[in-house]
């Protein structure tokens, strides 16, 4: 029986993290009180979230909110971007919806509402976190999200599937969920992305090798120029 709940086991050290990601919904929703800080506190969690996937979490509070400090300007670019680019497929698919049928024209106007909507959505599930990993501006982060969304797609369907399941839940069976639920979504995808991330540059250790290799040649190099 101790077996089964000693911390060091991978389930319950996944247990444990789902109930650290319960604590962080908290702060982020806290911090996402002013609705135009809602940008920088989802990097601030993700960037948590995604230390916590690779077992280098130190101080939850801590790094969420030094995260949410040095992420703060791109951050809140990056969020006026998305909410009116959402606001925009909003108001034009409440108003296609209604006139779509009436002729061939509105009905090619709401396919291409609907393509609009897919590809804001995939941006949507990967812009924070590649955000609270990477430097970039934001039409840079954008694209790097669109293009690591089409390129990985059986992770963007399971992450979607996350968030429309607990979507579901909270709207159907337990809408307090709400209060832990974006924070176990955060979680759950950390998991699916840090893989993701490593690949396309992301991976802490691989960047600590290679400036280690790179000071090293630089004083191999010193000391040849020194002989």
């Amino acid at each position: 029986m101790s077996n089964l709940i000693d911390p060091d086991r991978p389930l319950m050290a996944f247990i444990t993290k789902m109930a650290y990601s319960a604590y962080l919904n908290i702060l982020w929703l806290i911090c996402c009180l002013p609705i135009v800080t809602i940008g920088a506190s989802t990097t601030a969690l993700f960037y948590v979230t995604l230390k916590m996937a690779e077992d280098r979490d130190d101080g939850l509070t801590g790094m969420f909110f030094r995260a949410f400090r040095q992420n703060f300007l791109p951050a809140t670019k990056l969020w006026l971007v998305l909410l009116g680019t959402g606001a925009f497929l909003a108001m034009d698919g409440y108003i296609v919806w209604h006139i779509w049928s009436q002729s061939i024209f509105w009905t090619l106007v709401a396919a291409l509402l609907i393509v609009a909507a897919i590809v804001y959505a995939v941006v949507l599930l990967y812009a924070f976190p590649l955000l609270a990993r990477f430097e970039n501006t934001t039409f840079g982060i954008l694209k790097t999200a669109l293009l690591v969304g089409l390129r990985y797609l059986v992770c963007t369907l399971l992450m979607a599937g996350i968030y429309f399941l607990m979507g579901w839940v909270v709207v159907n069976l337990f809408t307090p969920a709400f209060l832990l639920g974006f924070g176990c979504c955060a979680m759950l995808c950390s998991f699916l992305l840090v893989n993701i991330i490593h690949a396309i540059g992301g991976d802490p250790d691989a960047a600590l090798a290679a400036q280690d290799a790179e000071s090293k040649e630089d004083g191999e190099n010193q000391n040849a120029a020194d002989e």
